[in-house]
Formats: C-alpha cells, structure tokens, sequence
C-alpha cells in the first residue's frame, strides 16, 4: 500500500519565526536611565549631571524621565539602589569566596578590588561615593541611599571576619564590623587620591597598604600583642 503523503507540519513556520517569549527583552526607559546615570555621575558628578544630559545619554525624552522619577533626586536615590543591586551580585558571584580560610576571602575581597582599577577614573570609581560627597548635606534622602549601600558592601565581609578573628584566635578591641567599614574607608579614599592624581596608580597603593594592613592585624605577633593588651576575664 502505497504511503500517504506526508503534509508539511507547521514545525518549519515556528523554528523561522521566534517567539516574543524567547526574544531577549529590551530594558524599558527606566533601567536605560538608571544605566546612563551610573556612567554619566561618575563622569561628571551629581550636580553637574543635567536631567537633559541623562536622557540624552539614554536615549530616551525628558517626558519619560519624569513619567519614571518625580524629581533629579528621586532618580539619585533610584541610581544609587540600582548601583548596589548589579554590584552586589558581581560581588556574589566573584571567586574570592571559593577560598576555604576566611582570611583568605577577605584578601581575595581586597586584590578583586584591586583588579577593578581598569580604564579611566570614571570606569573605576564609586557611584555612591561620587554622589554623597556632593550631596550629604543638600540631599538626605540621596545620602541615606549611600550610606545603605556602602555600609551594606560592607556587611558583606563581617561574617569572613569574624570567622578569620575566630580562627586564629584574634581578640584585640576592633570589630569584624569596624574592619569592614574601614576597608570602604580605604577604597573610597583611594577613588578620591585617584580624581585629584587623575589616574589610577595612586589608588593601587592605597589598596596595596590596605593589604598589607589586614595581614598585619592577622599575623602571629601582632595577635600576640593585641591578646596582652585586652583585660583577662575573670
């Protein structure tokens, strides 16, 4: 018996014909902005950076700036969580925390920063940091989304100091939240060395020292000294 003909399936029309599920979504006019603010500020600084600017930067009207954000610093406070998202999971996902001795996550925190110090100051430097030495005094609500997003990086590394403190049995009078800070101190000061020098060497150093200060504070003598220093319990 001769077979019937087989009819042509529709399987040709969909495999030509891609889907909008399986169409790579294209970012709406709010996360442009949010984009072009993270390379505009850090370019230009807060103030200096126009609404005009942004949009143009986004490719995007000054109406849908204003359909998405009330004001210039409603869209500050937004830049500045959108900055802490996208960094925060580069942070997560980076190899530094693959390391099985806790001090060696920290150090590895400290050379991956190191490492980010590529391009011109712009491409290195702090979003945050940028806009809260322009504003913390004129914009609350800007510097208080700075300050979740320095002080929240930094609570990321508490919990690898605290172990590295417990694993080598360090018990000097600073804290694994007080080192986590200070190194945003470093950092952020190095950016500023980095815009006055206009280049980045001047912050590699500062980064180096602060290497240098962590392994110090970890090192056999000096945990001896700080054992010494602090009062017995009794």
């Amino acid at each position: 018996m001769a077979k019937a003909a087989v009819k042509p399936t529709a399987a040709k029309k969909t495999a030509a014909k891609p889907t909008a599920a399986s169409a790579p979504a294209r970012p709406d006019a709010r996360v442009k902005l949010l984009e072009a603010g993270l390379s505009v500020i850090r370019a230009k600084g807060y103030a200096a950076a126009t609404v005009d600017e942004l949009c143009a930067a986004a490719g995007v009207t000054k109406g849908a700036f204003f359909h998405h954000f009330k004001s210039k610093d409603e869209f500050g406070v937004a830049a500045a969580d959108h900055w802490s998202e996208i960094t925060a999971a580069m942070f997560a996902a980076s190899s530094y925390h693959d390391h099985a001795d806790p001090l060696e996550r920290v150090l590895g925190y400290i050379a991956l920063r190191r490492s980010l110090l590529q391009g011109g100051v712009p491409d290195f430097s702090c979003l945050v940091g940028t806009m809260v030495q322009e504003v913390y005094e004129t914009s609350p609500s800007i510097r208080e989304a700075c300050a979740r997003s320095i002080c929240g990086h930094a609570a990321t590394l508490e919990a690898d100091i605290d172990a590295a403190m417990r694993a080598r049995g360090v018990r000097g009078d600073w804290t694994a939240k007080s080192l986590a800070l200070h190194t945003q101190a470093v950092l952020q000061g190095a950016f500023i060395l980095a815009k006055a020098r206009g280049g980045a060497a001047v912050a590699a150093e500062s980064i180096d020292h602060l290497t240098r200060y962590v392994e110090l504070l970890f090192a056999p003598k000096t945990i001896e000294l700080q054992s010494a220093k602090k009062p017995k319990r009794t």
